[in-house]
């Protein structure tokens, strides 16, 4: 009798476990509660990387647009250079938000970029209830690249720059790139989703891959539409053209740094990758600034090109007083003399 009782027992607890787990997860994957501005603030001054004086000393404009499914997307666009046509689009990773895009802004600017931060659907001041993993995100860049060409002009350069879920979400849109956009900066990306919550289940949470990869895939279909299958950066890498540079930090473990390594296996060229020693998820900028900033400007710089100096000027140097370094191109490389009229077009 002792036996049927625990037999009994062991089987409650079975089911228990496989109900409640793949819920929780799932709600972790698509609902989980985002980080706060002043949370992003906060850890950005912890890691001395960025300061919210700072973002709050930039002048911003504050845009709001609509996805293809409805909803309000926010976003900064931050005209340091008012002569450039050069724009980044800077995407956060999951549960994060716009600020902390921020940091990476400073590099750009001194290649005569202007900066786009958005915040990505559910995420920061854009609508929304599930996050999808780059599969609606896509269309939400798709958006942003539109607004840009639509209030920036149909010659513009644009580059797209995505941090973890962000990178996932910008490879996601290498599929289908407009012809404006001519590179992108990968920084800690996953390559396939079911690939990812596999090793987040077996590996970090030392659960068997059946039955929950299973009931989590059905959980995901029922709440918010969509399979892990539905998303796979590896697949779209595979007949990309589109140069990207890949960056991760060597010491990652919640997205394994393996991930990057075989997305830049897979895809032709051109492409780059950089692997940043010690760094853990979504910090290999903080933990090495000068070595990112280097790779990401010689990355740049050898697919769009120098700045001219009119790309350069800014509409107040006085206002950037506290962060001198901005107002040059990066010392390594030289401005370009404004060309003729007639040599005004980049090679890219």
């Amino acid at each position: 009798m002792i036996y049927i009782f625990l037999a009994c027992t062991l089987i409650i607890i079975f089911v228990l476990i496989a109900w409640i787990v793949p819920r929780y997860a799932v709600y972790q994957m698509t609902r989980k509660r985002p980080a706060t501005y002043d949370n992003c603030f906060e850890l950005l001054e912890q890691y001395r990387v960025f300061s919210k004086q700072e973002f709050d000393d930039c002048d911003k404009e504050e845009i709001f647009i609509h996805s293809h499914d409805g909803l309000k997307l926010h976003g900064n666009y931050i005209e340091k250079h008012p002569y450039s046509d050069r724009i980044v689009i800077i995407v956060h990773g999951y549960t994060s938000a716009l600020p902390w895009s921020a940091q990476f802004m400073n590099m750009f600017f001194k290649l005569g970029y202007n900066a786009l931060l958005v915040d990505q659907r559910r995420h920061g001041q854009s609508e929304g209830i599930h996050t999808t993993f780059g599969l609606k995100e896509k269309r939400d860049i798709e958006a942003w690249v539109d607004w840009i060409i639509a209030n920036k002009g149909k010659d513009c350069t644009i580059g797209l720059h995505g941090q973890s879920f962000g990178g996932g979400t910008v490879l996601e849109y290498a599929a289908n790139p407009h012809p404006c956009v001519k590179f992108i900066v990968a920084d800690c990306p996953y390559s396939d989703l079911t690939e990812l919550i596999h090793h987040q289940v077996t590996v970090l949470n030392r659960l068997p891959a059946w039955p929950f990869m299973k009931l989590i895939d059905i959980l995901l279909k029922s709440k918010a539409g969509f399979r892990m299958k539905d998303v796979s950066p590896l697949k779209v890498m595979q007949t990309c053209k589109l140069p990207i540079l890949f960056i991760h930090g060597a010491a990652d473990i919640f997205v394994p740094t393996q991930m990057s390594i075989d997305m830049y296996e897979a895809k032709p060229e051109p492409k780059e990758l950089l692997l940043i020693d010690e760094a853990t998820h979504g910090v290999a900028y903080c933990y090495d600034k000068e070595r990112y900033a280097d790779k990401v400007t010689q990355f740049v710089i050898q697919h769009t090109g120098l700045p001219t100096a009119r790309e350069m000027e800014e509409i107040d140097p006085s206002k950037h007083q506290d962060a001198p370094s901005v107002q040059q191109p990066y010392p390594a490389y030289q401005v370009q003399e404004e060309p003729s009229h007639a040599s005004m077009h980049r090679a890219t």
